[in-house]
């Protein structure tokens, strides 16, 4: 992501990195024989497309709810509303089904406990931000751009380490940022010479790279109230946002709003907002796929090509012309994020490799 998305895939992947094993995901093998490299290499295969497909459609069905001139809803409150409500809902739904055998046995069972959920309640406040945020950006700029008007999160998560947690970053990383910002002010130049800027979609976009920085650290710190458990801790997350989204969405009129929608009462309206709540909820266990089959590295060097095409798609379904300077803003972008990838891999992996190094230093190391 920038790999974060939205969607819950930042918590997702948070405790993929740090937490529990994922009771949906497969196990690991454990000293058996491994399978064959083009039976591995097929698997990975499958999983990096399934990937690459819930995430691309999953914008691109966001984009036609939140500003479709054939839908005509103003209401991205409430979508994203619904949203949290059905991943609430589909987790309680696993819990309850964990009696019935695999492939649902391990997870947790869900209760709300109100002084949990008010611990968590600084969590979700950032997490209504995020996703918030996420999707009006995406309301407000064109999908090709999506990607760019939100690129700095990689930029927040290196200021926060340092301003928040006294981290410091190496200059290669630190040149791979700023080649990020750089592509980041030409893009938004490029899309003002051509008349598509919109300063409220920028303004949006950064404020969703902000929140989605926070949301990791703060998701780091409320993990242990729920006992490190990420399914606990997405239900207790989606119903605080569902409570809080209300007056939110009173207070912006959206209630009026969908009183006077004319599709309020259209099955394939109810039905393209559940799939855009599957595919939300989809997002973080196919996420969560791809890093368990792979590696975080590969993970975020698949995301970037992953954005890469999602352009290139968007340009193309859209039927956009787009200058050379505008493809390369994004090229900068795109570049900046995997050198910033690849730097962190590496000093990972020195860091581990190093028998002098405390193990709570490794596991301050990411990518």
């Amino acid at each position: 992501m920038s790999r974060a998305q939205l969607t819950r895939t930042g918590i997702l992947r948070m405790a993929l990195g740090g937490g529990g094993a994922d009771p949906l995901l497969p196990a690991e093998g454990g000293g058996g024989r491994r399978a064959p490299f083009l039976l591995r290499a097929l698997r990975i295969a499958v999983v990096v497309c399934l990937y690459w497909f819930t995430s691309i459609a999953m914008v691109f069905l966001n984009k036609y709810l939140l500003d479709s001139p054939s839908l005509r809803l103003d209401a991205p409150l409430f979508v994203t509303f619904f949203q949290c409500a059905l991943t609430a809902a589909l987790c309680l739904g696993l819990s309850l089904g964990a009696a019935c055998g695999p492939p649902c046995a391990g997870l947790p069972a869900l209760r709300l406990d109100p002084k949990v959920s008010r611990s968590v309640l600084p969590l979700s406040a950032v997490f209504i931000g995020m996703v918030t945020s996420n999707n009006l950006c995406l309301k407000h700029v064109g999908v090709a751009f999506y990607n760019v008007g939100r690129s700095l999160t990689t930029v927040f998560n290196v200021l926060l380490s340092y301003l928040l947690l006294k981290q410091t970053t190496s200059l290669y990383a630190l040149l791979a940022c700023g080649v990020i910002i750089g592509g980041f002010w030409l893009g938004v130049d490029q899309e003002g010479a051509e008349g598509t800027l919109s300063w409220t979609g920028i303004f949006f976009g950064i404020l969703a790279s902000l929140c989605v920085s926070l949301n990791a650290i703060y998701t780091k710190k409320v993990l242990p109230v729920v006992d490190g458990s990420i399914w606990r801790l997405t239900f207790y997350n989606n119903v605080n946002a569902c409570v809080l989204f209300f007056p939110l969405m009173m207070l912006l009129g959206e209630f009026r709003t969908l009183y006077h929608f004319d599709k309020l009462g259209s099955p394939s309206f109810w039905g393209m907002m559940t799939l855009g709540g599957v595919f939300g909820f989809a997002i973080g266990y196919v996420t969560g796929l791809q890093i368990k089959f792979t590696s975080p590295l590969t993970h975020n060097v698949s995301g970037t090509a992953k954005a890469c095409a999602q352009t290139v798609l968007a340009v193309i379904y859209f039927e956009e012309t787009k200058s050379f300077l505008w493809w390369t803003s994004n090229l900068m972008v795109l570049g900046g994020s995997f050198a910033y990838t690849w730097v962190k891999g590496l000093e990972m992996r020195k860091v581990q490799e190093d028998p002098n190094v405390k193990s709570s230093e490794r596991n301050e190391t990411g990518v």
